[in-house]
């Protein structure tokens, strides 16, 4: 609890010092109760560090790295919610730079050694320096030995010591945090932000576990090993462990690095190509793609292999969200709108109540105006943002992996851009989606789902009777009220509400006792 408080007082301090407080009060009109409460927290007597002069976007950004990794975090989630921040502050906080200042090499050593073993620490040699730092972990390069008494170079990734207890102590005061803020200001409410935190505190738990990423490399590697151009780098599970992740050394350009590209030869027009299109396959033929395609990522041999890095984020699409993908981004291309609202209600996204004439005038609504611009400034990542604010409007729930596929697109498009000004996305796009779904409907395919399904079926068989009995039981629960529908993470999301409602209730009745307080001595 006064770890809680603690914190509670350096963010407000920290939003006070910031300026930000008149952005969020513009959009939402912040209830007198809590600017008191804010100011409070921050001791806010002195003038805030920026002016309004100084963009909204870097005041935040400031303000989340001087509150440290968690917050950082937070930020760059942010990012990805216009919804909740608007989407102007949304892109400045796609900008935030997950770096820190590195720890120590000796921490680092000492880390490996417990996490690998003695006998793993000692094939470990060359251990450089830091070369990168972010919030949750930072790499070294080394050498390990391997089979045949080979040297491999290798990256070696260390979480920063005490991380977990760090995010575990910050995202409790932000969950708090935020229910004071929904509870002093109701209208907030619409915005989840309890829901948002407990989200992040889900990503993160991941992310700390740096055997989920060595996985994700590791099936990227596998469903993209007959993809041209594309490579990426092997996991030596010998060396990998919960804190410590163990992966080829990537001798590379970085993608950002025109000029050594244009020395090296490189096809620029190529490599752009290349970039839009593995991406896509990641996205409609594997269902499973990288979710940080940004320029400091991705790097390039000179035969022109693209090797991307840090598989902390990816992105999953189940087969009903591949073929939408791949559907309406067609459908955009052939102008065609009305299959494109034909793809959202056939799929249920849009309520059958919904009109569908309507539907389809709100997506000529998006295409046209981008048509009507030159082919080189027309984002397919744009596009889909658009398309999931109309469909709001008819009661279409977008889902997370939509977003960050969206959110994705957008980074991707830039990248191949930023390699040639002159890249049509929707002309790089066109064959992969075409052959996708040439795939998707050909009658090999209808009787491949055929046999599964047929398949799934026979298996159930012999549990038809347990499966009639356990129906007929949750008839009966239905009718006396008593089903649960809850998901695990919903049963964690309440459990997270009721610990921190004690908390909240004191700290109110300490703020509502100072604020009476204050208003004493002032009289």
């Amino acid at each position: 609890m006064i770890k809680n408080i603690f914190i509670l007082f350096k963010i407000g301090r920290v939003l006070s010092k910031s300026n930000t407080l008149t952005y969020f009060d513009k959009i939402y009109k912040i209830p007198f109760f809590l600017k008191i409460f804010i100011k409070i927290l921050g001791f806010s007597i002195s003038k805030p560090k920026y002016t309004n002069d100084v963009p909204v976007g870097e005041r935040l950004s400031s303000a989340l790295k001087e509150l440290g990794p968690t917050f950082i975090k937070l930020g760059q989630f942010l990012g990805t919610r216009p919804d909740i921040v608007g989407v102007s502050l949304a892109k400045e906080l796609q900008k935030l730079q997950d770096t820190l200042p590195p720890y120590d090499l000796c921490l680092a050593k000492d880390a490996i050694k417990n996490e690998l073993g003695e006998e793993n620490f000692k094939k470990i040699n060359k251990l450089s320096n830091p070369i990168a730092a972010a919030s949750i972990a930072q790499v070294h390069f080394a050498e390990i030995i391997i089979e045949n008494n080979q040297i491999k170079e290798v990256a070696v990734k260390v979480l920063r010591p005490n991380i977990e207890k760090i995010f575990n102590q910050e995202l409790e005061a932000l969950m708090l945090f935020a229910s004071i803020v929904e509870t002093l200001a109701p209208k907030t409410q619409r915005l989840k932000l309890i829901e948002v935190v407990h989200l992040l505190k889900e990503i993160t738990a991941i992310e700390m576990d740096l055997r989920f990423e060595a996985a994700a490399a590791n099936e990227l590697k596998n469903n993209t090993k007959n993809d041209k151009n594309f490579v990426v780098p092997e996991i030596f599970w010998d060396y990998t462990s919960k804190r410590v992740l163990t992966s080829e050394r990537v001798n590379g350009i970085p993608i950002k690095n025109l000029p050594e590209i244009d020395k090296a030869k490189i096809n620029r027009k190529y490599l752009a190509t290349n970039v839009i299109q593995n991406f896509l396959l990641q996205a409609v033929r594997d269902g499973f793609f990288h979710g940080d395609m940004h320029q400091g990522n991705l790097f390039v041999k000179e035969n022109g292999n693209i090797i991307p890095v840090d598989f902390g984020i990816m992105g999953r699409l189940d087969k009903y969200n591949k073929k939408y993908l791949a559907e309406i981004l067609y459908g955009f291309i052939e102008r065609d709108y009305n299959k494109v609202a034909d793809t959202h209600f056939r799929a249920g996204l849009v309520p059958a109540t919904e009109s569908r004439e309507a539907f389809s005038q709100a997506l000529r609504s998006i295409g046209e105006p981008i048509f009507g611009q030159k082919i080189k400034n027309i984002s397919a990542g744009k596009l889909l943002a658009q398309l999931f604010e109309i469909t709001e409007k008819f009661n279409m729930t977008t889902q997370p992996q939509l977003l960050l596929l969206q959110k994705t697109m957008v980074v991707v498009e830039g990248v191949a851009r930023s390699l040639d000004e002159e890249a049509n996305i929707w002309q790089i796009s066109r064959p992969v989606l075409e052959k996708w779904l040439r795939e998707e409907i050909s009658p090999k395919a209808k009787i491949s789902e055929a046999i599964n399904t047929t398949g799934q079926v026979i298996d159930r068989l012999p549990e038809l009777p347990k499966l009639m009995d356990k129906a007929s039981k949750a008839l009966e629960l239905l009718a006396t009220g008593a089903t649960s529908a809850n998901s695990e993470i919903s049963k964690n999301l309440r459990f997270e509400k009721l610990k921190i409602k004690n908390q909240k209730n004191k700290i109110i009745i300490s703020f509502l006792s100072v604020v009476i307080l204050l208003l004493v001595v002032l009289n």
